[in-house]
């Protein structure tokens, strides 16, 4: 299921545009301009894109907003040659400027595909992409690339992926930054078995250090197959990790992981979701802190029925609590059909979550639901 829920390319023709100037960290288009009292502005393409896109597809993956009318966006294009290339675009108060290759993946990407899945902008002009790229191998890689004052510096392999990624199969797909030069990035590699398993990697003062594997996965991660879908910091050097993990029988499980000052704790199962999931398919897809050590999570894990249900769990004072069906849902889902795709922490203990269910005539449904 794990590779399947990844995001992919478009189809050839696909456009970029721009939705709103102040959605920030989901994984949404970015803004079209400035506007007041909460109205949606109109969208337009990206400025800029028209040039580098003559390939045809492109799309934004990724916006995050540090201020009102100053975010940052990263998708990918396709130049004349039907390569895949990864680019940025910037808001300033309000204003879109011109989309730019990344700086630096013009270099590494000598295999042609290469994609920003995820940004995160801790203040204006300074944010930080992850992505992938594909080397002259075939190999795909996984890079970091960080806005200093307004401007991109170039993108660099994550720091410890080349001894990890010996199977060729690396990613950035979660960063998240809570303070300029402090952030925190997650993805997935292939082991030298093909074996899919994930990472963190930390920024401190501006500077990468060494992607690891996340603590206590490989006693999880028995079945060999693995991945980071979100994470998000309360603190710098306090961050929450999840995604899932692979037993041994192929039951897909959820998981967290923790980062305390600095320091990755050892991933566990999310609490509570044994007891869900007896349908053996669950996942995190998205989690949010607050603050240090108050963090939610939601996904959705397999009943007994075989119907895919959605779970809501919360982390007070850095201890995750059990998993629960969300509220209503049952009620709702009685086409057995639902996703959590999204959360969303405004303050400790108060949180908006998002996604879908279907209904009785197997119609797919949206649904929100906060926490208070």
């Amino acid at each position: 299921m794990g590779s399947l829920m990844r995001r992919g390319a478009v189809a050839a023709g696909a456009a970029v545009v721009l939705l709103s100037p102040a959605v920030g960290g989901a994984p949404l288009a970015a803004a079209a301009q400035a506007v007041s009292g909460g109205t949606w502005g109109t969208a337009i393409e990206v400025p800029g894109t028209a040039a580098l896109n003559t390939g045809g597809a492109a799309q934004v993956y990724s916006v995050s907003c540090a201020a009102a009318g100053s975010c940052g966006a990263g998708g990918y294009y396709t130049d004349g040659s039907g390569h895949g290339q990864a680019f940025v675009a910037s808001q300033v108060n309000g204003s879109w400027g011109a989309a730019i290759e990344v700086p630096g993946t013009a270099a590494l990407n000598t295999g042609s595909f290469a994609r920003v899945n995820t940004m995160s902008c801790a203040a204006a002009g300074s944010c930080s992409a992850g992505g992938l790229y594909t080397d002259s191998s075939g190999h795909q890689q996984a890079f970091v690339a960080s806005q200093v004052n307004g401007t991109w510096g170039k993108a660099k392999e994550v720091p410890g992926t080349a001894a990890l990624n010996t199977g060729g199969g690396a990613a950035v797909y979660s960063v998240s930054c809570r303070a300029a030069g402090s952030c925190s990035a997650g993805g997935s590699y292939f082991d030298s078995s093909g074996h899919g398993q994930v990472f963190v990697a930390s920024q401190v003062n501006g500077s990468w250090g060494k992607a690891k594997e996340v603590p206590g996965t490989a006693a999880l991660n028995t079945g060999g197959n693995d991945g980071v879908y979100s994470l998000s910091c309360g603190a710098a050097g306090t961050c929450s990790a999840a995604g899932y993990y692979t037993e041994s029988s192929h039951a897909q499980q959820a998981f967290v992981a923790s980062q305390v000052n600095g320091t990755w704790g050892k991933a566990k199962e999310v609490p509570g979701t044994a007891a869900l999931n007896t349908g053996n398919s669950a996942v995190v897809f998205s989690v949010s802190c607050a603050a240090a050590g108050s963090c939610s999570a939601g996904g959705l894990y397999t009943d007994s029925s075989g119907h895919f249900q959605v779970f809501v769990a919360s982390q007070v004072n850095g201890t995750w609590g059990a998993a629960v069906e969300v509220p209503g849902t049952a009620a709702l889902n009685t086409g057995g059909n639902a996703r959590l795709y999204s959360v969303s922490c405004g303050a400790a203990g108060t949180c908006s979550a998002g996604g879908f269910y279907t209904d009785s005539s197997n119609h797919q449904q949206a649904f929100v639901v906060s926490q208070a």
